[in-house]
């Protein structure tokens, strides 16, 4: 499944929604999406199921759209 994470780049830094980025990230649940990413310097914010119609939309329409493939 793909899930799209919804993050901010330094932990440290309260959360500012002008600044939230997301990646798309390949994993079995949301628990083993977060436990891929917890090393990276994010401070996450909600991850969510990318699935149908919506997987559909944001491949067509998202020129950055990359599905990191973690192990």
């Amino acid at each position: 499944m793909v899930f799209k994470v919804y993050y901010q780049e330094n932990s440290k830094n309260v959360p500012v929604r002008e600044h939230t980025q997301s990646i798309y990230v390949e994993g079995d649940s949301e628990r083993d999406v977060r436990e891929k990413i917890k090393d990276f310097p994010y401070n996450i914010e909600y991850v969510e199921t990318v699935t149908g119609a919506y997987y559909e939309y944001e491949k067509n329409n998202k020129e950055d759209f990359k599905v990191l493939e973690l192990g």
